[in-house]
């Protein structure tokens, strides 16, 4: 549906010309001073938006973290492992929706670059409508679902067991709202609203799931009962901030209507990029739970080194996220300011040099925490496993995977990095190929080399699924976003 006439259009187009050959020019015409400007107002910007994101993304650890600690203080490497499965099974189901996040957070900083505000509060009520009929989903298959993982994922029958039990009370936990509160934040250059409902998230999960474990006769399942109520507290408080700070109830009344919803150019839009980020989801679950699954075949003593190599692995990453959510927000907000109003193709022209200097930023950022990671792990490696649990078997099982945890951060943080930068252009098929190459690595390197390396085969093969992303996402920048 066009809503241009075409004397608009050809008044449009004329205006869209002159700003790119404008922008081709300043490529070579801008003046030192200015591009030094211009490049500390993005710093600016990409630091406003990354540091409230890190604040809470160093929290967000810690749910998992908690959870595996708790437990490693107060039970043995079943229990351990009993945790790692029940996180298994409720992140492939929960964490196949983490499109929701990402394609909200881009189309919205579009949206919100062209300034059109009532798409904005649509993409906030579509995507809230979605993930209110995902959660329904989730809640109707877990019994199947749970039954039929358990039957072909190699585990001892008491970490089967235990993880059964975590995960049936871990799934009330499935608020896939707040992956959309939190996207729709993002996209509208907002990162101190989720920074603050995750802050109350992960403080409330602590300090409960410890209770809940220590002081109470649940033990061990206290840590799931602490997840669900935090979970439910954090999306109370998005809803809260969004009638509040945005007043978005003026608006949405009129386009709540289903058919407004759930219907035209834009929602075929949504459901086409979500449809592609939902397979790249389904693709990362293959290298998640395959890390896991397989790691389990090797007896609870490796699952249990696996999981806490894996929280460390992670850990980092959440820095990192920091800038990548930055980097949603500006590249999004970036081609929704030069791209014409409603269109249907959302024509990727950004002004080149500001989208490069975006890029390049973000990456200068991300690196150096990446650096900084591999020198810490370097150095505090063992303090980092004794944070973790306090079983000698375990502990002295990690001595022989620091290397791993050494070599990750910096080939992460550029995988990381370019799935902001293609999130905010909302390039869902690069994304998608992208981790289905990955995939595919991840796959073929285990086979490879399981035979006569054992579990350090499926290490090699994690490590093969980030060079893959990054290869692809890094040869396929120039074309996706057309920058000329």
């Amino acid at each position: 549906m066009h809503f241009f006439t075409p004397k608009k259009h050809k008044s449009l187009n004329s205006k869209l010309k002159t700003q790119n050959k404008t922008c081709t020019s300043r490529k070579f015409l801008v003046p030192l001073s200015c591009k030094l400007s211009d490049m500390s107002s993005l710093n600016s910007q990409i630091l406003r938006l990354a540091v409230p994101s890190i604040l809470a993304n160093i929290t967000i650890p810690l749910v998992g973290v908690v959870d595996t600690a708790i437990v490693g203080h107060i039970a043995n490497a079943t229990y351990i492992g009993g945790i790692a499965i029940g996180t298994m099974l409720f992140d492939l189901l929960y964490w196949n929706f983490g499109f929701l996040r990402v394609g909200t957070s881009g189309m919205t900083a579009q949206a919100y670059g062209r300034g059109d505000r009532v798409e904005c509060t649509r993409l906030l009520a579509q995507s809230v409508g979605i993930a209110m009929i995902g959660a329904v989903l989730i809640w109707l298959l877990q019994w199947l679902f749970v039954t039929a993982v358990l039957a072909v994922v190699p585990c001892s029958d008491e970490v089967a067991v235990f993880a059964r039990e975590y995960f049936f009370v871990r799934i009330w936990a499935a608020t896939l709202s707040l992956m959309a509160f939190k996207g729709w934040f993002i996209g509208m250059q907002d990162t101190v609203s989720p920074m603050i409902t995750d802050i109350v998230v992960n403080v409330v999960n602590m300090v409960v799931s410890y209770v809940l474990a220590v002081y109470t006769p649940l033990g061990a399942m206290g840590v799931a009962y602490g997840t669900v109520i935090a979970q439910l507290t954090g999306l109370i408080l998005a809803f809260v901030i969004c009638m509040v700070k945005y007043k978005v109830i003026k608006l949405i009344s009129p386009i709540i209507r289903l058919k407004s919803l759930f219907s035209g150019q834009e929602m075929k839009r949504f459901m086409s990029l979500n449809g592609n980020l939902f397979i790249r989801s389904l693709c990362f679950m293959v290298v998640y739970v395959g890390f896991s699954s397989l790691a389990s075949k090797y007896g609870d003593v490796e699952l249990a080194v696996s999981t806490i190599m894996m929280k460390l692995f992670m850990l980092f990453s959440y820095f990192v996220d920091g800038f990548a959510y930055a980097g949603e927000a500006l590249v999004g907000k970036e081609i929704g300011a030069s791209s014409s109003l409603h269109s249907t193709s959302c024509t990727l022209r950004p002004a080149p040099h500001r989208l490069r200097n975006v890029v390049r930023l973000l990456f200068a950022w991300s690196l150096g925490v990446g650096v900084l990671f591999t020198l810490l792990f370097g150095v505090w490696s063992e303090e980092c496993y004794r944070a973790m649990t306090n079983d000698m078997t375990v502990l002295a099982r990690l001595a022989d995977y620091t290397g791993w945890l050494i070599a990750m951060p910096v080939v992460s943080t550029l995988a990381f990095m370019w799935d902001g930068v293609y999130a905010g252009a909302t390039a869902g098929k690069q994304i998608r190929n992208a981790m289905i190459y990955a995939a595919l690595g991840f796959v073929i390197c285990y086979l490879a080399t399981y035979w006569w390396l054992d579990i350090q085969g499926l290490y090699i093969a994690y490590f093969a699924h980030l060079v893959a992303r990054v290869v692809y996402l890094t040869a396929a920048w120039k074309k996706t976003l057309r920058v000329v």
